[in-house]
């Protein structure tokens, strides 16, 4: 029994000791010397505003139009790539790509998981027909992006190494690279 009332006295004065402890600046005090000081308002300028020049009357701030480029990007159109393209197999395929289409960047994952006649893909981050994109498959020298019901989107051919270049079926250039 004297080991229990002993246990139980030291137990009481460590709690009375834990007690007086925060008091006097431990955890859970505040210390409102330390506290930083207010920050100054600061000048805003002021703001103006003017009309914008009719864009329909002076195109010389517009570069020109390109002229000799076919959908896709590609100069001599869909057969003169394919006839250059590189051989690609769906094995280096797989994994993260870089997309750049209509002017906009983002990701694109590749695997090699079934997924009806291609392999399952998907974006993060596109726009467009990109949006879509569940599958893909090699045909040839040519990688095809499909939609979710297997439609193609999309017609790659190997330019380099690590990159593809194509358009999507509404003409938009389209290119991957690692």
């Amino acid at each position: 029994m004297r080991v229990y009332h002993a246990a139980a006295g030291l137990v009481v004065v460590l709690a009375l000791a834990g007690c007086q402890r925060t008091s006097f600046g431990g955890f859970g005090s505040q210390d409102i010397s330390r506290a930083p000081a207010p920050l100054q308002a600061q000048p805003v300028p002021s703001v103006s505003s003017s009309q914008l020049p009719d864009p329909t009357t002076s195109t010389s701030q517009f570069p020109a139009a390109p002229t000799s480029t076919t959908p896709g990007g590609m100069p001599g159109g869909t057969e003169v790539a394919a006839a250059s393209a590189l051989d690609v197999t769906k094995e280096s395929m797989v994994g993260s790509w870089r997309v750049s289409s209509a002017g906009s960047s983002c990701d694109m994952f590749l695997t090699l998981t079934n997924l009806g006649s291609g392999s399952r893909g998907g974006t993060r981050g596109c726009a467009g027909e990109l949006t879509t994109m569940g599958s893909w498959e090699v045909a040839g020298k040519q990688v095809v992006l499909k939609d979710r019901n297997g439609n193609a989107i999309a017609r790659l051919y190997k330019t380099a190494d690590a990159r593809f270049d194509g358009s999507t079926n509404s003409g938009q250039p389209v290119s991957l690279s690692r």
